[in-house]
C-alpha cells in the first residue's frame, strides 16, 4: 500500500486541540527525548498570528507523520521567513515524506510571503538535504543546545 499523506496548513487558532497535542508530542519526542536536548520547546512563536503549522497525516492511520512550522519575517530572522521544527515521526522515516514536506513548505512560503528569502538554522548533518531544496550554507558551525548547527539561506529568486 502506497503511503498517502494529507497535508494541512493551519494557524495556531485553526489547530484543533488534538492536532496541537499531536504536533507538540511529535516535537518533544524528536527534539527533546530522542535528541536528549533539553530546551524551551514552547517559545510563543507557535501562537504568532502569522505562524503557519504544516501537518502531514497518514491518510490510512490518521497518525501525524511529519510536521514543521513557518515563521513570518522578523520572528526569527530580520527580513527573512524561517522554517523550523522540521520533524518526521520515527516510524515514517525512510518512507519518502521528508522531501514532499519541504516542497509543501516552500510552496506555502512563496504563496504567503512572495519575494522573501528563507533562512533556517539547520542541524549540520542535514546540510545536503537542505541543499537539495535550494538552501546554501551562510555560517560556520555553531552549537545550539550542544548540537552542531549552521545557518542556511534560500534566495527568493529560486
Amino acid at each position: 500500500m502506497t503511503l498517502q499523506i494529507n497535508w494541512q496548513a493551519k494557524t495556531f487558532k485553526q489547530l484543533t486541540t488534538d492536532e496541537l497535542y499531536e504536533a507538540l508530542k511529535l516535537r518533544v519526542d524528536v527534539f527533546v527525548v530522542e535528541q536528549t536536548c533539553y530546551y524551551p520547546e514552547l517559545d510563543n512563536k507557535d501562537r504568532d498570528s502569522a505562524t503557519i503549522h504544516l501537518l502531514g497525516f497518514d491518510q490510512n492511520t490518521k497518525q501525524l507523520a511529519a510536521y514543521l512550522r513557518l515563521l513570518a519575517p522578523n520572528i526569527s530572522y530580520p527580513d527573512c521567513v524561517s522554517i523550523g521544527r522540521v520533524a518526521t515521526a520515527p516510524e515514517y522515516r525512510g518512507k519518502g515524506i521528508g522531501h514532499p514536506l519541504m516542497l509543501k513548505a516552500l510552496e506555502l512560503c512563496a504563496q504567503t510571503w512572495p519575494n522573501i528569502d528563507i533562512k533556517i538554522g539547520a542541524q549540520e548533518h542535514l546540510e545536503k538535504y537542505y541543499n537539495q531544496h535550494g538552501f546554501v550554507r551562510v555560517s560556520d558551525m555553531y552549537l545550539e543546545d550542544d548540537i552542531p548547527h549552521i545557518d542556511m539561506l534560500r534566495s527568493n529568486e529560486q
